[in-house]
């Protein structure tokens, strides 16, 4: 959440954002427009399952106004 707050402060644009199910995934460019990816994983108990217990990997929008509202901002880091 931090690095994503920052990344806002600092005005650097987010060329998307995913969630994957197990983890939410932000992506942008680097200065000489190399693709990064920034994830972190949910913690194992909510990731998405079928009826058989394997893993449901997704590949849906990540919500990022809702990621950021979800959580409030410390002050520590988010400058």
């Amino acid at each position: 959440m931090r690095a994503l707050r920052r990344l806002r402060a600092h005005g650097v644009p987010l060329t998307g954002a995913k969630d994957h199910g197990g983890t939410e995934s932000l992506y942008l460019a680097d200065p000489d427009g190399d693709g990064l990816e920034l994830y972190w994983d949910r913690p194992p108990a909510e990731w998405p399952r079928t009826a058989d217990g394997q893993l449901a990997l997704l590949n849906e929008p990540l919500d990022v106004e809702a990621l950021l509202a979800s959580e409030p901002a410390t002050g520590e880091g988010d400058r």
